[in-house]
């Protein structure tokens, strides 16, 4: 199983380098998520990256015990991936494997910015410590999942309950693959059905 599983979100990877350009630049546009799904035979594997605000409210690592709280509750619910993405039931999924965590990494970006100005800070206490405030690190939430289904194909749309779990959740952009190749969605809030007619 874990094998296949790699060979899926290797496929994934491979068909979408650009979408993964844009989760490295857009990581933390709040309220977006992303999710990647791969269909293989009877298995289907997700993968999700949404950013901490969405999730828990804040991007910061978490530091209070209500913080810590916050996120192994919010990490519980994302390794039930079922209750926030429903197939069909004439799919007859169930899960395989689950994971989810909390990420968190430095924003690079901004320390490159602030390099340029450091040459103009020589006694300039306040940006100095602009640039230590700055450099400040974001955290994403990633789940994976592995799931078996009786009958693909009858996964013909996929409802994100997702957002109603989450209520600062605003969009979900969409990778699936499948015998038809990589197509991209966008689901919304107001709208949250995936349909995937036409694509089995």
């Amino acid at each position: 199983m874990k094998t296949l599983h790699v060979l899926v979100f290797s496929a994934v990877a491979a068909t979408s380098a650009a979408a993964e350009d844009k989760r490295q630049l857009g990581a933390h546009e709040h309220g977006v998520g992303q999710l990647d799904i791969a269909f293989e035979g009877q298995q289907v594997a997700m993968e999700f990256h949404a950013p901490g605000a969405d999730i828990v409210g804040f991007e910061y690592a978490p530091e209070s015990a209500e913080d810590r709280a916050k996120v192994d509750d919010a990490v519980a619910t994302l390794a039930r991936p079922m209750n926030l993405f429903v197939l069909p039931a004439a799919a007859g999924c169930s899960v395989v494997q689950a994971t989810a965590g909390l990420e968190a990494e430095a924003d690079h970006e901004d320390g490159h910015g602030h390099d340029e100005h450091g040459h103009d800070d020589h006694g300039h206490d306040d940006h100095g410590h602009e640039d230590h405030a700055d450099e400040t690190t974001h955290t994403e939430f990633h789940a994976e999942y592995l799931l078996t289904c009786a009958d693909t194909s009858a996964v013909d749309t996929i409802t994100f309950a997702y957002f109603e779990t989450f209520p600062n959740a605003l969009e979900v952009e969409v990778q699936v693959i499948s015998d038809a190749g990589a197509t991209s969605f966008e689901v919304e809030r107001d709208a949250p059905t995936l349909d995937l007619r036409g694509l089995f």
